[in-house]
């Protein structure tokens, strides 16, 4: 029998018999390996532990720990769930049903309406199944028998599929599991008997494909672990996570509103939430400054040559707005910044000497979200990105690219985001037909050997999203780990080839010729509203007192000490604090429960003794009372407190 040479992580090798599978590998390490790995990737690919390796490999296993793990072990449970719906409900057809972030879900044609109950009814059938441990099999098709083979089940989705897949580029795979069989790419866990705990979340309404003018199907979503208290945490987690809701909170606070009437994905700030927006933009504004970027406003509408030249009238009009007529000239609203700054870039001649050049906006776009997909402030349709384009040359560009990356750990971190995570997004591959990729190989190598050795220089771990860059460039996303431990992918630094070609940019360089300069995309926040719905949950609506919209509320314990609570309120305002004063004739318990609940950072009860003494008394949102203090000295700590951004657990 041949042998071949397996090479392990850490570089070392072991040679095997060709044709031996992944987990007989496990086996072969260790009982507890095999017993927890989910898949294996195998000379770069994921694969079913199953597979048979004939040739010289490298082999890495992945467990629940993993993320490819968790994908793994999710997208199986997809299946399981589609088996045990098919089981009660002979007549469903299925859309698709992928391994998302937290979980999975599966799109369904069905007659009924789901429900809760029903929910629990298929998860007891899913239990069910996962304990005959059947193997998840796969089988390899010609287009024409897979066409015949869903033909037969009826399911339209899956020939919808099959017939947008390319006949000799792709393999059509499919998986049986049981006496189910679905269309699929893989990879799957080794058998159902690895699924032990799940819940089913919640079903919605989802249209197939996204589009509103095809059929509305239902989405069940759902999660699955290895482990009970896996799951456990996991469901209180959610709990959690219901009580620091921002569109419930938003509403709670008195934050902001949405109004489907008067324009659906358009947001309302309310007083409260734009005194948080305006801490926020201050904030924002001077550490630019003072990190070496210009600010820019542009108009918030352009001709439509600009779109056209920048390319998005071609690649990004599904999500635009329809232009409007100006003067019998077509114009739009703005889906982005770029090509706004790019006119101010054009509007002189530009020497080496000038670069790097790094020009910011709190710049409102408008894009054209589905409105099935609208979600709080976290998907809207109007919104301000934090917007910042930096233009160099390329012997900067290194420089620049760890200077952003330097610059988004300054901002989280003074927003209380403590940790971050690095990803590299690679060229995608070109869809069939479609050139949606530009620029050459080696300008994309380039530009992504940039954004490793950036990370690398700053000692950052990252990982690699194989093909997730834009079609102008490749890209580092850093995404956030909010209270709950929640991932938010937030911050992008995104190289473009595309317009700087496009638009003809050009500098004077040393050698008295013009060169194209480099230009990177970032946004560190992301966009306000999106980065003040996060920012919501991430403190429960219980901001830090720099950021909260009422600092100190100020609270006589009678009308008899009204006088004297607008003394102290007048002081702290004087000191630049945001104060209420609750002068409303209620009980001192209703109204330090009301501001608990309204979860003011701190509250100064002012009744005969403080009056007397001519001093306050201090209770700390969820700490309660903190005993007596002199005006100035509460003064003094809060302004630095203020000063230092502390951040109260």
């Amino acid at each position: 029998m041949e042998k071949i040479k397996i090479t392990f992580p850490d570089g070392n090798g072991k040679e095997f018999e060709s044709g031996v599978t992944a987990l007989q590998i496990a086996q072969s390490i260790s009982h507890r390996l095999a017993d927890d790995a989910l898949a294996a990737e195998i000379n770069g690919e994921v694969k079913e532990l199953s597979s048979p390796i004939t040739g010289d490999s490298s082999i890495k296993f992945y467990t629940f720990e993993d993320k490819q793990g968790k994908e793994v072990y999710w997208h199986s449970t997809s299946h399981l769930m589609a088996h045990a719906i098919l089981s009660l409900y002979p007549e469903a057809k299925f859309g698709v049903g992928p391994a998302i972030e937290n979980g999975f879900y599966y799109d369904i044609d069905i007659n009924e309406q789901l429900s809760e109950e029903t929910l629990a009814v298929i998860e007891n059938k899913m239990l069910e199944i996962a304990k005959e441990d059947a193997p998840f099999v796969r089988c390899e098709l010609s287009k024409s028998d897979a066409v015949k083979l869903f033909t037969e089940k009826k399911d339209n989705y899956k020939l919808e599929i099959i017939d947008g897949l390319n006949e000799e580029a792709e393999k059509i795979s499919i998986y049986k599991e049981g006496n189910f069989t679905d269309l699929c790419v893989g990879p799957h866990l080794p058998s159902t008997g690895k699924i032990k705990f799940i819940k089913l979340l919640t079903v919605s309404g989802s249209y197939w494909r996204g589009d509103e003018k095809n059929k509305q199907l239902q989405r069940i979503y759902g999660i699955s672990f290895p482990k009970k208290k896996l799951l456990e945490d996991y469901l209180t987690m959610l709990e959690e996570a219901k009580k620091r809701d921002h569109r419930k909170l938003g509403k709670q606070l008195d934050l902001f509103s949405l109004h489907d009437e008067a324009g659906a994905g358009l947001v309302y700030w309310h007083p409260k939430g734009a005194r948080v927006r305006v801490e926020i933009e201050d904030f924002w504004r001077k550490a630019h400054l003072d990190n070496g970027y210009e600010i820019l406003y542009t108009p918030h509408m352009g001709k439509s040559w600009l779109w056209e030249t920048s390319g998005h009238l071609g690649f990004y009009k599904d999500s635009m707005y329809a232009g409007m007529k100006v003067d019998d000239l077509d114009y739009y609203i703005k889906p982005m910044n770029c090509p706004f700054h790019i006119m101010i870039y054009e509007s002189q001649l530009r020497s080496y000497r000038d670069l790097p050049l790094r020009w910011a906006e709190l710049g409102t776009v408008y894009r054209y979200e589905k409105s099935g997909v609208l979600h709080g402030l976290l998907r809207v349709r109007g919104f301000t990105q934090d917007d910042a384009h930096i233009f160099c040359t390329p012997e900067q560009m290194e420089d620049e690219i760890i200077e952003v990356v330097r610059f988004a750990q300054y901002m989280w971190t003074s927003f209380g985001f403590e940790k971050l995570t690095y990803y590299v997004s690679t060229k995608p591959a070109k869809a069939v037909g479609e050139n949606v990729v530009v620029g050459d190989d080696l300008m994309w190598d380039k530009a992504t050997s940039y954004l490793k050795s950036a990370l690398e220089k700053m000692n950052l771990a990252y990982e690699i999203d194989e093909g997730g860059g834009a079609f102008y460039g490749p890209k580092i996303d850093i995404k956030i780990n909010d209270a709950l431990g929640r991932e938010w992918q937030m911050s992008t630094i995104q190289f473009d080839f595309n317009l700087p070609e496009r638009f003809n940019m050009s500098y004077i360089g040393e050698d008295g010729k013009e060169h194209r300069p480099y230009m990177v995309h970032r946004a560190l926040l992301g966009s306000l509203e999106r980065f003040f719905g996060v920012l919501i949950e991430h403190y429960g609506g219980a901001f830090p007192l720099w950021l909260a919209p009422v600092q100190v509320a100020v609270i006589p314990v009678s009308q008899n000490f009204v006088e004297y609570s607008k003394e102290v309120a007048a002081a702290l305002k004087k000191a630049g604090l945001r104060v209420e004063l609750d002068e409303r004739n209620e009980k001192i318990g209703y109204k330090i429960r009301d501001w608990e609940t309204q979860k003011a950072p701190y509250m100064l009860i002012l009744g005969e003794k403080e009056k007397t003494a001519g001093n306050i008394t201090v209770r700390q949102h969820k700490i309660g009372d903190v005993g007596s203090m002199d005006l100035k000295e509460f003064i003094d700590k809060l302004t630095l407190e203020i000063r230092d951004k502390t951040i109260i657990k």
